[in-house]
């Protein structure tokens, strides 16, 4: 699976640093997760950053194991964790497709503002369905920017073009539902938090 680590590397303290752009989003982001997860669950976390949101939900479980594929982002989760004393909490560098975590152990994976930034699906799908339990829960949320105005493949492409913007897909949420559906969930609760342009947030049980 090609990567962008070298990318998220480079800009990781900067991106520590920029606060929350939607923060009623994210809070309603963090409140719809927090309703599926249980005080005994082990959950996964895939392209966690710098582990702000493995960090606030992380209380609510008894495991969390937090992953990114830039080990810049995984040192600064660490600083956090350690500063917010948090035990439960371990934080790894993998990609999404990493077969360490295809032990069927979880009962959530959690995958947000990761999926359209991933360039196969297929292997990232397939190792968060074999990471969890019979009836666990895969927990996402994915900028469609498919469905955006035709400038922001445009602006995102040409960002690409100087070095400014690592791989991105163009989601439709139409899309983006089936290529979850065909990989064996079935999608329980659905949203968009913001709606314009669509983050949508999908809650799918491994069937």
């Amino acid at each position: 699976m090609t990567t962008d680590a070298q990318f998220w590397n480079k800009i990781a303290r900067r991106y520590a640093a920029n606060p929350v752009k939607d923060m009623s989003s994210y809070e309603q982001t963090l409140e719809r997760a927090g309703s599926y997860l249980h005080a005994d669950d082990s959950v996964l976390e895939l392209g966690c950053g710098t582990a702000t949101t493995a960090l606030l939900l992380a209380p609510q479980v008894t495991q969390y194991t937090a992953t990114d594929i830039a080990d810049e982002m995984i040192a600064i989760g660490r600083e956090k964790a350690v500063n917010q004393g948090a035990s439960n909490v371990e934080l790894v560098t993998a990609t999404s497709d990493d077969a360490r975590f295809s032990d069927g152990s979880r009962d959530a994976v959690l995958a947000f503002n990761l999926f359209h930034l991933v360039d196969d699906m297929d292997a990232t799908l397939d190792m968060a369905h074999a990471a969890l339990k019979p009836g666990g829960c895969l927990i996402s949320k994915t900028a469609c920017l498919g469905e955006a105005s035709f400038f922001v493949p445009l602006m995102v492409r040409a960002m690409q073009m100087v070095g400014k913007a690592p791989f991105v897909r163009f989601f439709k949420i139409a899309e983006l539902e089936q290529m979850i559906i065909a990989k064996g969930f079935d999608i329980i609760e659905t949203g968009c938090y913001p709606a314009k342009p669509p983050s949508r947030f999908i809650v799918s049980r491994k069937r």
